[in-house]
């Protein structure tokens, strides 16, 4: 059904995976596509209550795929991507179950966008978590600002975003940004335990308490996701987003005018 990820369900539980494992699942604009086209089609799966979300190979996501941005022959469709990137946050947050974030080896960018839109984060010790859109002149997209901010507040999210940094997976736990570290290979084990534990717990009134809580929220998402989708696409014109890139091809430090 899909050629980019995969749906996997098993009982009340699903496993959604994350397959361009040479592209540490680099998210070009099929994947784009398939994943809001998935979350909003468990939008009215009442029969899973666990959504376990997690990347194949060595990464859980990248981010972007700056190779597709950057080609010249099938260039992304900017206007296609940003709707598409609106769908697939909105459905996220809104999904009628519990969803988890089990995260090995990269979490990045985009990628550190849907985990962090998730209702439990878990990530390996030696992770690298960064929202590190700055680093080619651009804002997060995909909710970026919205998730960060609910989880570490307004100051600290702006903090985190100009920083750009790379954090190991204890450094985000001491921020606030995830919920759980495991030892290296055991992030997919502890998200299934997890899930256990929910689906022996009275899930129907947690997932409740979910929607009451999210739903107060949901017109907040959606400006933030219009006002995402306009500054990126002002930014994707800018004088830094092209230095940004062509400084990330030729593995050089980026030099910056603010322009």
């Amino acid at each position: 059904m899909y050629e980019t990820i995969e749906l996997n369900k098993e009982g009340r539980t699903a496993h959604l995976i994350m397959k361009r494992p040479k592209s540490m699942n680099a998210m070009n604009g099929k994947m784009m596509k398939e994943l809001a086209d998935c979350f909003d089609s468990l939008l009215q799966d009442y029969t899973v209550q666990v959504l376990i979300i997690h990347g194949e190979g060595k990464a859980f996501s990248a981010g972007g795929d700056i190779k597709e941005m950057m080609d010249p022959d099938q260039p992304m469709d900017m206007s296609l991507v940003m709707e598409d990137l609106k769908r697939l946050s909105k459905a996220l947050y809104t999904l009628p179950q519990i969803t988890i974030a089990a995260i090995h080896g990269a979490s990045a960018g985009l990628g550190f966008s849907i985990a962090l839109a998730c209702d439990h984060v878990i990530a390996e010790e030696n992770s690298k978590l960064a929202m590190n859109f700055i680093g080619i002149g651009l804002v997060p997209d995909g909710g970026g600002h919205f998730f960060l901010k609910e989880r570490v507040g307004v100051p600290k999210a702006k903090q985190l975003i100009w920083a750009g940094q790379t954090l190991k997976a204890h450094d985000a736990l001491a921020k606030g940004l995830i919920d759980e570290v495991t030892a290296e290979g055991r992030a997919l084990e502890h998200a299934e335990a997890y899930a256990k534990e929910v689906l022996a717990s009275p899930v129907r009134a947690k997932l409740e308490s979910k929607n009451i809580l999210h739903q107060l929220k949901v017109d907040e998402l959606e400006k933030v996701l219009e006002r995402e989708a306009a500054a990126q696409t002002a930014m994707r014109q800018s004088e830094d987003h092209l230095e940004g890139i062509q400084a990330f091809v030729e593995k050089r430090k980026p030099a910056f005018k603010g322009i």
